[in-house]
């Protein structure tokens, strides 16, 4: 049995998401990330680990509530999706932030499965994005700090 196109292109884009083809995984790198070094920043480098989930988190639930909200408002930039403190509060934030992030990751991959949204129609109150579109910069958004996230980690851990 064959799938169509858009079956094909969904599925691929669902990889995508997760990263388990080419790209990290959200759970390799947060999975195991010790929430004691979170709010570092070795010598260099510009983000904290805290400061990195939290930009993730609130990016992705940005673009979340834009594809299925027409009035939606983002954010002001670049105030708006990053984090104010370098640490989190305690390690209860942290494990609150990454529940929210697996919450709205469930939430698109829920989005892309259905059938019924037509991956290529402009986004109303948008100024010509796609949901499709936001797919990809969401996948895209992801990977590169998750990447960001599992290098920091390695860092941290061989100093510590």
């Amino acid at each position: 049995m064959s799938i169509s196109q858009s079956e094909a292109l969904r599925e691929q884009l669902l990889h995508s998401m997760r990263g388990d083809q080419s790209h990290i995984e959200f759970e390799s790198v947060i999975g195991d990330f010790p929430v004691k070094l979170a709010g570092r920043k070795p010598g260099g480098v510009p983000h904290s680990a805290w400061q990195l989930l939290e930009h993730m988190r609130l990016a992705q639930n940005d673009i979340l509530e834009f594809s299925r909200k027409p009035k939606y408002v983002s954010p002001d930039w670049p105030e708006g999706y990053w984090p104010e403190t370098d640490t989190p509060p305690d390690e209860k934030a942290w494990e609150s932030s990454v529940d929210a992030f697996r919450k709205d990751f469930k939430t698109m991959q829920r989005m892309i499965r259905d059938t019924k949204r037509n991956l290529y129609a402009r986004i109303e109150g948008g100024t010509g994005q796609t949901f499709l579109r936001e797919v990809l910069v969401l996948s895209a958004h992801n990977s590169y700090h998750l990447g960001q996230l599992m290098f920091l980690k390695k860092i941290l851990l061989a100093g510590a």
